[in-house]
């Protein structure tokens, strides 16, 4: 399967809307979790089904469910009846390859973005779709397995003195989308801190493997580009749209996360920059090594063109060469060897070739 987009042979010829699942199946069964809290209480459970889901709403309360597994036909078309989700978005919800988008619905806020990991072993970055939608009183979000970076999230719904706990269901879905996108930082660091580190290398040893190393960073970088800068068309829609459920108090952190976004934006394009300069010094540095050793060779050819013509000449057959009749020939023959050699040493490092 190719990396960057999804085989979409299982919806070719199917009609818009149809429950899907583009790409790879990564849980056996879904999973429904349920954190319920207020200032007095929170509630954390594993849900049996959607219906449950759906009934367990307390307006007193915000509700965040977590759905793990979007592989489901069946769960996913009981989602769409109990929350009102058009089919064509729950089919761009079961396309993997989906680019971030904003859905403005008439009683909820969705987006769709992706979820980055940077593993540190292979150098090489996954992503994961995460879906939120955003009603009055609750935050449902679909993933395409368990294992998140919300645990901070988590950790401040349960400690009764964090903030998180005073506001309402749209604050969690900002401290959601945060976390995202602080995430996007992080794995931009780690990758930058990789691309930094091939600079020294690039100029003291530049080996073979080095350029395997830039072109799979460079391949990253677009991977990780391609998951990000649409993020920013996302949180300008959704700061722009007029019925959003985000309430006009909380705006200002909307705005904050689209200056993250910004940030990771232009981090990305920094390294994207850096890891081409270093593919162009190394081809400079490589190409100048293999000048260095043609400037030798040329040297040296220059040098023995004159004394292969003087050994051309005295080592002709001819009967009568005038000069081999001299008790010094030999020695004479040195002497202007070893001058001409002198002469061209001399000449070269004059002119600086040397």
């Amino acid at each position: 399967m190719a990396r960057f987009i999804n085989d979409r042979k299982a919806s070719k010829g199917q009609i818009p809307g149809s429950l899907i699942l583009i790409g790879k199946q990564k849980m056996e069964k879904p999973v429904i979790r349920l954190m319920e809290y207020n200032l007095d209480h929170l509630v954390e459970e594993e849900l049996s089904g959607m219906e449950e889901a759906v009934t367990i709403h307390d307006p007193g309360t915000v509700s965040w469910i977590n759905i793990y597994g979007i592989h489901d036909q069946d769960l996913m078309g009981r989602l769409g009846e109990k929350f009102g989700l058009h089919s064509l978005f729950l089919e761009d919800v079961m396309n993997t390859d989906q680019r971030p988008k904003y859905e403005d619905g008439e009683n909820f806020d969705a987006v769709i973005l992706k979820m980055l990991k940077y593993d540190e072993s292979t150098k090489l970055i996954s992503a994961e779709q995460f879906t939120m939608i955003l009603g009055k009183h609750f935050v449902l979000t679909l993933q395409e397995q368990t294992g998140d970076v919300f645990d901070p999230v988590r950790e401040r719904i349960r400690n009764a003195k964090a903030t998180s706990r005073l506001y309402d269901a749209d604050y969690l879905a900002y401290a959601l989308l945060d976390t995202i996108v602080d995430n996007y930082i992080q794995v931009t660091e780690a990758i930058g801190r990789e691309i930094e580190s091939l600079e020294d290398r690039i100029f003291l040893n530049p080996e073979k493997s080095l350029v395997e190393e830039i072109y799979k960073f460079k391949t990253e970088l677009s991977f990780l580009r391609k998951s990000v800068r649409p993020v920013k068309d996302l949180t300008g829609q959704l700061m722009k749209s007029e019925n959003t459920l985000f309430q006009e108090k909380h705006l200002h952190f909307l705005k904050d996360l689209d200056d993250l976004v910004i940030q990771a934006t232009e981090a990305i394009e920094l390294y994207n920059g850096m890891i081409s300069d270093h593919l162009n010094i190394y081809s400079t540095n490589v190409n100048n090594r293999i000048n260095e050793v043609m400037k030798v060779l040329t040297i040296f050819a220059s040098i023995f063109i004159p004394l292969t013509f003087l050994a051309g000449i005295y080592g002709m057959n001819f009967q009568y060469l005038p000069e081999l009749g001299f008790k010094y020939s030999y020695l004479i023959f040195w002497i202007v060897v070893v001058s001409v050699v002198t002469g061209l040493l001399l000449y070269f490092k004059r002119k600086k070739w040397l």
